[in-house]
């Protein structure tokens, strides 16, 4: 979060998470998506396709590894959580593609 990593494909326990709920940043605790926004890109990382409205999320341009690529932060904290990328299949045409160890997830009741 901090040192603009990313962890392994595959290695989040939110990829198997379809409970509704709210995820949030687990640097400081804003919200950042709903359950209903998350879908299977089939990447490896949990894929959402719209923030929520509320959203506390920051795009920056990231030209790192010689590509030109939309960056995700929390406006909280500045944690990197992730990149957009313009390929979701939904009507927001859009996937954030989140690292799983950036969120915290809460369970709606």
């Amino acid at each position: 979060m901090r040192e603009n990593g990313t962890e392994r494909p595959g290695s989040s326990e939110f990829n198997a998470e379809w409970r509704n709920g709210h995820y949030a940043c687990k640097g400081c605790g804003k919200t950042l998506f709903a359950s209903d926004s998350k879908f299977d890109a089939g990447c490896g990382w949990p894929s959402f396709d719209r923030e929520e409205a509320s959203a506390n999320i920051v795009k920056v341009v990231d030209r790192s590894h010689g590509m030109v690529r939309v960056e995700v932060r929390c406006s909280g904290c500045d944690s990197h959580l992730g990149h957009l990328f313009p390929d979701g299949p939904t009507a927001a045409g859009t996937r954030y593609c989140i690292n799983g160890v950036c969120l915290t997830f809460e369970v709606e009741s």
